[in-house]
């Protein structure tokens, strides 16, 4: 819905009030600010924000417009984030719901464990091959389209998997975890974008957390229940039985939350939240260019650094969820549904990680202290999630993994807002897009190396390939430039007094001057 303010002359009499007269000629001028003072409620807004108002001051022979910014906070963000992180937590769930009980597919299907690994690995190569399309799409359509696209995505491709629930109905089933991948593409890098559309300056961290948690959430579900939805049967009609129920849950939630999205889910509140986000959307639409923006962002050398080295920490983290079964069992014969308590409990003490970093962020703005004490953690966390993975007693992996977990998952929101700092004004959702490819790639690489070497060598030398990794990632954030773009265009929006246009002379022809900041 669009709503247009833009000032326009009228003529209601012969001699028009003063000020008709100072807005037509405002119009006139060749200053574009008045002349196409204008809201569009579309994907990037890219023209004055909805809250900017003029206003209209005289004395003597001069006069004087005053562009007055507004900006308000809505409680159906919250609405909005939530429907957010629950569509995100019902594809997430289905991204594991194979590999956390991997050996009872391979039997069920009749296929080798590469071939399960793919069921999850398809969810990081389509992000790959989808992200820049989708990009183009939020930049040019709007969120509210892109949660619509899919969140039927999502719906379509759980009803297929359906169909799949028979030992030979392995290609199907890959198809229908296909287009729930294709889904994922439309959700992953969405929650920092949504949290500088709808949340205040002082809260957008901690409402980027809480989107990534719907991610989280859909992972923790994925560890817990496929184990106990599906026991390990020795009957082959039981077992798919039990795989066609589980199954239908998903597909039941999803329907639900498609329904939901069409009714309920808004592209963006009439004000904007921040200051910020105000300055942002000024920018004219025909000044935006998508291609532009993704190479500015590619020659943004602080930001290129943090594509590598969140890819690193998240494809390790990719690895580590998709081989978890196969580590466990290793060690623990017959613990499938610890083997999802253990990747259950990573999840959580994820989510706590990643709302506290959130919050710890909305206070400090610390962007990269924090990030990269996180980031070195995570490697000390693997490192002893490695020594003690063998050990005779699974309490002991469950603390360690749980320590591994706060920090490894909990890096992902700061990652998300990091990059928005670095990289304002442009689109947050663009940012974290090329985050989550270099994410996805890394994911893949890890996934196959670190799956080859614990069947030749073992789980050890696989984690041990692992740290190597998030060492060097370590390395590369400490040198990472803290330019806080976002938050300097926030403070600079406070000092600054509002934008004026001062008209002189007014029985001579007009001039215009915009006062520049």
């Amino acid at each position: 819905m669009s709503q247009n303010n833009t000032l326009k002359g009228h003529r209601a009499n012969s001699e028009p009030s003063f000020e008709e007269w100072l807005q037509s000629q405002a119009a006139k001028s060749l200053t574009p600010g008045l002349a196409s003072l204008q809201w569009s409620p579309g994907p990037l807004g890219k023209a004055v924000s909805p809250g900017s108002k003029l206003k209209a001051e005289a004395s003597g022979d001069q006069a004087e417009l005053i562009q007055i910014v507004q900006t308000k906070l809505y409680r159906r963000r919250w609405v909005m984030l939530f429907l957010l992180c629950a569509v995100s937590a019902n594809n997430a769930s289905m991204w594991l719901q194979y590999g956390i009980i991997s050996n009872i597919f391979i039997r069920f299907y009749n296929v080798d464990a590469l071939a399960i690994d793919w069921l999850s690995m398809i969810y990081l190569l389509t992000y790959i091959q989808l992200i820049l399309p989708v990009l183009w799409l939020l930049n040019n359509r709007g969120i509210r389209d892109v949660v619509l696209v899919g969140s039927a995505f999502n719906c379509i491709g759980s009803w297929i998997k359906i169909a799949g629930a028979s030992p030979d109905g392995f290609l199907v089933t890959f198809f229908g975890q296909f287009v729930c991948s294709v889904a994922t593409v439309f959700f992953l890098g969405i929650p920092p974008y949504v949290a500088s559309v709808w949340f205040g300056e002082n809260e957008v961290s901690t409402a980027c957390s809480i989107g990534v948690l719907g991610n989280q959430l859909g992972c923790a579900i994925g560890f817990l229940l496929p184990p106990i939805l599906v026991p390990n049967v020795n009957d082959m009609d039981e077992l798919a039985n039990h795989i066609r129920n589980m199954f239908y849950i998903t597909a039941g939630v999803a329907t639900f939350l498609f329904i939901l999205v069409v009714f309920v889910f808004q592209e963006r509140p009439k004000l904007p939240p921040t200051l910020a986000q105000a300055s942002a959307l000024t920018i004219p639409a025909e000044e935006y260019s998508y291609r532009a923006s993704i190479l500015r962002l590619l020659r943004n050398k602080p930001f290129v650094l943090l594509i590598i080295s969140y890819g690193l920490n998240v494809g390790c983290y990719y690895a580590v969820g998709t081989l978890l079964n196969r580590m466990i069992l290793k060690h623990h014969p017959d613990q499938e549904v610890n083997a999802g308590r253990i990747g259950l409990t990573i999840v959580i003490a994820g989510m706590v990680g990643s709302l506290i970093c959130g919050v710890w962020l909305d206070r400090s703005k610390t962007y990269k202290q924090t990030t990269l004490a996180v980031y070195i953690m995570t490697l000390v966390g693997m490192i002893i999630y490695t020594a003690t993975l063998g050990q005779k007693y699974l309490w002991v992996v469950f603390i360690t993994a749980g320590a591994l977990g706060f920090f490894m998952t909990g890096y992902l929101p700061l990652g998300f807002e990091f990059a928005a700092e670095l990289t304002y004004p442009e689109c947050e959702g663009t940012s974290s897009g090329l985050l989550n490819c270099s994410a996805q790639v890394f994911g893949i690489i890890f996934t196959i190396c670190q799956g080859k070497i614990i069947d030749k060598f073992g789980t050890l030398e696989g984690n041990i390939f692992l740290c190597v990794f998030l060492l060097i990632g370590s390395i590369m954030t400490a040198f990472i430039k803290s330019d806080l773009r976002r938050q300097n265009a926030n403070q600079l929006a406070k000092e600054e007094e509002p934008t004026n246009y001062t008209t002189e002379n007014l029985d001579s022809p007009t001039i215009i001057k915009e006062v520049q900041f």
